[in-house]
């Protein structure tokens, strides 16, 4: 496959899951922000979502301070912030336009139907769509695109290379939301163990729809460790950051048979995932889940730029 080919695939992938993610970003926000604060003290919610989308220092340049509704335009309509649910999915409609003929109907049709949609709805009066409406019509979209895509595509290269994509973004989208809640989200020190922590760690599993599934998988008491290590390291949970560098290191295998060699990228995903097998949730917060989550996203960029090197722009061969 050519590497254009591969790259637009790959950008595919990775833009509908950002645009998802930056939803559910804003959904954590939202529902914080519905917690009374009767503490007192500075609640930080929707600075938590920007520090959390890497996006804050552009936000600060073209904003200023962080009001929310500045942030629900910055998050998902602005075409000027690259990481904004519009501009992923006009950029994932453009990527597929290119590669049109490696797509199905039913895929091309859904990235097609979300870009025109979303421009209808960037045409709408704001005071008529509601955060929730826009957070669940970008979750439903990818779910019918990333859908159209399970059902209909040959399992090739092509269907690699989409979902080489979405594993990296998907892995790197559990942890930013993750590290949401320690974005100084608690007011102060001594509410960790209270109400207002617990709560916000249930809006973490709700805002990725995982409430029902982190009971099926544990049961009784939610806390902090059970929800750590279900987004981390549990096979069973399917956004874990586990989970998606085990199907990345799948797809980069089956690249690696399909063309007949092992590649960097296949060595540099493979390291990764033997390191997460290996660990244990108390020795991610004997590190600190904040720095662990924070070496993880270095690492998946990391790995990232290998895969770029060896198959989508041709420098490693």
């Amino acid at each position: 496959m050519l590497s254009r080919t591969a790259a637009n695939l790959y950008w595919i992938g990775r833009n509908v899951e950002r645009a998802e993610a930056n939803a559910r970003l804003l959904e954590v926000g939202a529902r914080n922000a519905l917690i009374p604060n009767t503490s007192g003290g500075f609640r930080n919610e929707w600075d938590a979502v920007l520090r959390a989308s890497g996006t804050a220092a552009d936000f600060a340049q073209r904003y200023g301070e962080p009001v929310q509704r500045n942030i629900e335009t910055h998050l998902f309509f602005d075409l000027k912030n690259s990481s904004s649910v519009a501009a992923c999915v006009e950029r994932a409609r453009e990527n597929g336009r290119i590669v049109r003929t490696a797509l199905t109907r039913q895929l091309w049709d859904a990235l097609n139907t979300a870009h025109q949609e979303m421009r209808e709805m960037a045409r709408t009066e704001r005071s008529r769509l509601s955060l929730s409406d826009m957070t669940d019509w970008a979750i439903h979209t990818v779910a019918q695109i990333r859908g159209a895509a399970l059902a209909t595509m040959l399992r090739n290269d092509a269907y690699d290379f989409l979902n080489i994509g979405g594993a990296l973004e998907r892995a790197d989208s559990t942890a930013r939301i993750l590290d949401v809640k320690y974005f100084v989200l608690l007011p102060h020190l001594s509410f960790v163990g209270s109400g207002l922590d617990n709560y916000q760690w249930r809006t973490i599993l709700r805002a990725l729809s995982l409430e029902r599934a982190f009971g099926w998988a544990y049961g009784g008491e939610i806390t902090p460790q059970k929800i750590a290590d279900f987004l981390i390291l549990n096979r069973q949970s399917p956004r874990a950051i586990l989970t998606s560098v085990e199907t990345l290191t799948h797809h980069l295998d089956r690249l690696a048979r399909g063309y007949g060699r092992s590649s960097p990228a296949q060595e540099a995903a493979r390291a990764l995932h033997a390191e997460l097998a290996e660990a244990r949730v108390e020795h991610v917060f004997e590190e600190g889940l904040h720095e662990f989550l924070s070496r993880m996203i270095n690492a998946l960029a990391a790995v990232a730029d290998v895969v770029q090197r060896t198959y989508l722009s041709g420098e490693a061969r």
